[in-house]
């Protein structure tokens, strides 16, 4: 059952047929087909997973963002990134990774992140004297910062799957958000200066300087908000994606005063279409790690490594491995949801701390959304700067190093994020 199972997710993928409709497809079929369980029982596997009170954190956290994202607050953040770093070498991609930072801790999406910054900044770079390839670059890469600051999707989605606690994830997150944060202002700052990219030379007064960081405040707010609430264990998750909404509706109605219906629908509008495609991957996800688990192929591959491997480091660089492969071809979400049930079983195994494992993945998963062939934020960032993929590529060479040696840190040194 597995076996065929398999063969036909890769089938249907060759076929250019969408991820979520080739794991339901598949999985239904092993099921119903070519094992004993009954078409009824099988479209209930798939049903079952969204019923989870958990990921109702997802819609909320998907609308608070949509709605702080479409108005005003795009350009105070711009502006206050320009002010901060404009005027250094590379000012341009600095003003882009601290974009994507904040960003991330309102948005928790990367494709999100990467369309929003990138037809803001990028067509910027270009006026300015900046390669478009160079600033599709930075804006494919720093917008995956997003999957691990608050509110990060993909780690709701991996307390899901290994019955993490979302808010240990969500904390642990930030410092590799902000060391990923730093490594690439500073592959901005030195590829700005060898290449000698302009440098803004715009003046500020302080009192301008105070009124731009006052009017970005509740942003920047944002993430810091929530990791409160959750370390100090006022609210569930789910419970703070709500007040998020809440809050996104109290800046941008009162502070901002730019909300109107036809932002609030268009935000609803983004947000059923986002939860929709979660939710899909998500229940088919559900199936498949039910045919998997039931075929003891998580128990029998945490063994394999075990006695193979022997050696939990080198077990830790087999699963880093397996997982930049695997980014490489399958979008982060339908990744964590098929990969978690296995590297969950070697975890344990291995005694890896499952919260480790989960910033493991975001991080490692995050370099295949701007890694060839199928990166998402690439494609986007280049769609948008009007490139090449292969001119953006070669751009991307510092960024990448950066991603890698954040990997390493994660993965070797666990204190970094285990407190």
């Amino acid at each position: 059952m597995t076996v065929q199972m398999l063969v036909a997710f890769v089938l249907f993928l060759l076929m250019a047929m969408p991820v979520g409709y080739s794991l339901v497809i598949s999985g239904w079929a092993a099921l119903s087909v070519f094992g004993p369980m009954p078409s009824s029982m099988a479209l209930m596997k798939i049903f079952q997973p969204t019923q989870s009170f958990p990921l109702l954190a997802i819609p909320f956290f998907i609308l608070s963002g949509s709605l702080m994202m479409s108005g005003k607050l795009g350009q105070k953040l711009v502006g206050l990134a320009s002010m901060l770093v404009g005027k250094y070498h590379g000012g341009l991609g600095q003003v882009s990774v601290v974009g994507s930072t904040v960003f991330g801790g309102v948005s928790g999406s990367s494709v999100a992140e990467a369309s929003a910054l990138g037809s803001m900044l990028i067509p910027w770079q270009k006026r300015e004297g900046y390669p478009g390839a160079f600033g599709a670059a930075v804006t494919s890469a720093s917008s995956v910062i997003a999957g691990l600051m608050p509110p990060s999707i993909p780690l709701i989605l991996f307390a899901t799957v290994s019955n993490s606690s979302i808010a240990s994830l969500f904390i642990a997150a930030v410092i590799p958000a902000l060391m990923l944060a730093a490594g690439m202002m500073l592959a901005c700052y030195f590829v700005g200066k060898r290449r000698e990219f302009p440098r803004l030379k715009l003046k500020h007064t302080r009192a301008e300087m105070r009124s731009t960081l006052f009017t970005a405040l509740p942003a920047l707010l944002m993430p810091v908000f929530i990791v409160v609430l959750l370390r100090a264990g006022i609210a569930t998750p789910t419970e703070v994606s709500i007040i998020a909404v809440a809050y996104a509706l109290m800046v941008s109605g009162i502070i901002y005063r730019d909300l109107t219906g036809e932002r609030v629908m268009a935000a609803l509008v983004n947000t059923v279409i986002t939860t929709g495609i979660v939710m899909l991957i998500i229940a088919a996800a559900n199936i498949i790690a039910y045919i998997l688990t039931s075929g003891g192929v998580p128990q029998a591959v945490a063994q394999w490594a075990v006695e193979y491997l022997k050696h939990p480091l080198l077990i830790i660089l087999a699963i880093n491995l397996l997982l930049l492969f695997i980014g490489m071809f399958l979008d982060l979400p339908a990744a964590i949801l098929l990969l978690g049930p296995t590297l969950v079983s070697i975890a344990n195994a291995i005694g890896l701390d499952l919260v480790q494992l989960g910033i493991m993945m975001c991080v490692n998963l995050s370099i295949g959304l701007f890694t060839p062939p199928i990166g998402t934020t690439l494609f986007v960032s280049a769609a948008i700067a009007r490139e090449r993929i292969g001119a953006v590529v070669k751009e991307l060479a510092p960024f990448y190093l950066v991603a890698i040696i954040v990997l390493l840190l994660v993965s070797y040194v666990p204190a970094l994020i285990i407190y």
